[in-house]
């Protein structure tokens, strides 16, 4: 049996309709039956935190980016030196903010031999 065949046969087992769909109004925590005060600051406080983070990530992949430029590698070196793919390197230096952990942009950091340091305010 082939692949194709085995995947036919799961999926015509498998019910995947879809039977009702809410549409959303631009506030999941109103959307989930919180009260309008609630739900507005639940939603504020969200986009501060999603903002923050996406700062951080920012800040982060400058600094690995710069790294690149000053040291005049080519991605396929830094790849090497920051033990990821070629690919990972051009998400860094083109900000896909999407495709990384703060982690991991703190580990690729520590590879080029800064330290992150963390500040609360």
């Amino acid at each position: 049996m082939s692949n194709h065949d085995i995947n036919n046969r799961i999926n015509n087992h498998i019910d995947t309709q879809s039977r009702h769909i809410t549409e959303a109004d631009g506030n999941i925590f109103a959307d989930l039956g919180f009260s309008d005060n609630q739900a507005q600051q639940l939603h504020a406080e969200s986009l501060t935190q999603i903002n923050a983070e996406l700062e951080m990530k920012i800040t982060l992949m400058v600094e690995i980016t710069q790294w690149i430029a000053s040291n005049n590698l080519k991605q396929s070196a830094a790849a090497e030196i920051l033990n990821i793919s070629r690919p990972r390197v051009s998400d860094v230096v083109n900000q896909k903010t999407e495709k990384f952990t703060i982690d991991s942009l703190v580990g690729m950091l520590s590879m080029t031999g800064k330290r992150a340091r963390l500040v609360i305010e």
